[in-house]
This record gives C-alpha cells, sequence and structure tokens, in this order.
C-alpha cells in the first residue's frame, strides 16, 4: 500500500482577495496622520504657557480676595470747588531752584503756590522758605507768612514774620523783604530787629548787596554791643 501524497494547497490570492489587501493598506495610509513643523512648535510652546497660565490663575484666585479688601478700605472725598478756585492755579508743597548770575543755587519753597493768571509771571506763597547761597559761602535761611514769587523778573517778596536765619549765628525780625534771586541783593524798608554774636540792632530798614558781602542798616538805627563778642574775636 503506498502512501498517497499530501495535496499542494495553494496561497497565491485570488485577484479579488489581493484587490481588498490593497484597499485596506490604501485606507489605512489615508488614515495617519501627517504633523507640519508649526504643530510640533505649537506643541512646545503650549507646554510653556500652560503651567504659566495655570500659576497665574492660582495666584490671582488666592490674592484677589486681599486686593479687594484693601481697595474698599479707601474712600475718595470730594468737595465743593467755587469757579474762582477753578480758575486758579494751585500747587501744593510748591518747590523752586536755581542759580543766580554767579551759578549760586538758592531754594524757595512754600506750602502752596496760587498763580491767579495762567498768562502772569505773579505767583502768590503761603508760608515761603529760602535757602540761599550768600558770596562767602555761608548760608542764609528766610522764612515768612506769605510772600509773592515774580517769575520773569525773578524776584522774592516775603511779607508778614520775615526771619531772617544767618548759619554764623545771626537772626533778624522785619515785617516785609524784597530778594533779587539773580543779583543776590535784598531789601527791607520796615523796621529790623536782630541779634547775634555782636549784640542786639534796631533799625528802620537794611540792604544786603551782592549776596551778603554788604549789609547796610539805615534809618533810626541803635547798637547795643555785646562785649563778649569783643573778647572772643582777640
Amino acid at each position: 500500500m503506498t502512501a498517497s501524497e499530501p495535496e499542494s494547497v495553494s496561497v497565491i490570492p485570488t485577484a479579488a482577495e489581493a484587490s481588498k489587501r490593497n484597499f485596506a493598506q490604501l485606507s489605512f495610509r489615508r488614515r495617519r496622520p501627517r504633523y507640519s513643523p508649526l504643530y510640533g512648535q505649537f506643541v512646545g510652546i503650549a507646554k510653556f504657557l500652560l503651567p504659566t497660565i495655570a500659576t497665574a490663575v492660582i495666584v490671582i484666585i488666592v490674592v484677589w480676595p486681599e486686593l479687594s479688601e484693601q481697595r474698599s478700605r479707601f474712600t475718595l472725598e470730594t468737595s465743593r470747588i467755587d469757579r474762582s478756585e477753578a480758575e486758579n492755579l494751585r500747587m501744593v508743597n510748591a518747590r523752586l531752584t536755581g542759580v543766580d548770575a554767579s551759578r549760586r543755587p538758592f531754594t524757595v519753597t512754600a506750602d502752596a503756590a496760587d498763580q491767579k493768571d495762567a498768562k502772569s509771571p505773579e505767583i502768590e506763597l503761603v508760608a515761603p522758605k529760602a535757602d540761599i547761597l550768600l558770596g562767602n559761602g555761608t548760608w542764609v535761611a528766610l522764612t515768612a507768612a506769605k510772600g509773592n514769587f515774580n517769575r520773569d523778573q525773578q524776584l522774592l517778596e516775603l511779607i508778614g514774620n520775615v526771619n531772617l536765619f544767618h548759619d554764623s549765628g545771626y537772626e533778624f525780625r522785619t515785617k516785609s523783604a524784597v530778594f533779587d534771586l539773580t543779583a543776590g541783593d535784598a531789601t527791607g524798608t520796615e523796621p529790623v530787629e536782630g541779634q547775634g554774636p555782636f549784640g542786639h540792632l534796631q533799625a528802620q530798614g537794611f540792604r544786603i548787596y551782592n549776596r551778603g558781602e554788604r549789609v547796610e542798616f539805615f534809618g533810626k538805627s541803635k547798637l547795643t554791643f555785646n562785649p563778649q563778642a569783643g573778647q572772643k574775636t582777640k
């Protein structure tokens, strides 16, 4: 009895099967997404921005109630403003700095400065204070109840309780005085009284030339000399 040879099995696909297989491969290739370089950049940027945005949102959630609480502590108060006040120009804590003809500095401050007309060079000062460097390198401080400053002429007029303090120990008091900030001169026509290391002085007026290089007292004057001042100078 002879063994029968096994039947051969054909593995060659038919035309129909080959067509189906090719269609499936083509469909799979079409379904595969294609990523452009721009998409990769977008993904990289998103990885950086998303954590940052999340952190910012958390900070806002935590801090916003505190900011709202602080905001509620402040109130805006308004007052009635007259038409005349609205037309004036007013500056609080005004400050003026400059130099004279010899390039020596001076400073003028005031609690408030009012300019009645924007075109006018005149400025009214409330509680003015001035610091002026004299020609010999010493300083003079001036105070008054009120004053006027002319921007064009650089003239400072002090009115009411005018006090002059010299850094060497002199002090003078008068009712009014006018200072030329450019030339460094000053004039007072009201009675003046002062004291210092020399003694006590009374006069009807005074003049200061060239930033204190020369001081003159005029009118009826009286000087009470301090003997100790002469002994100290020996």
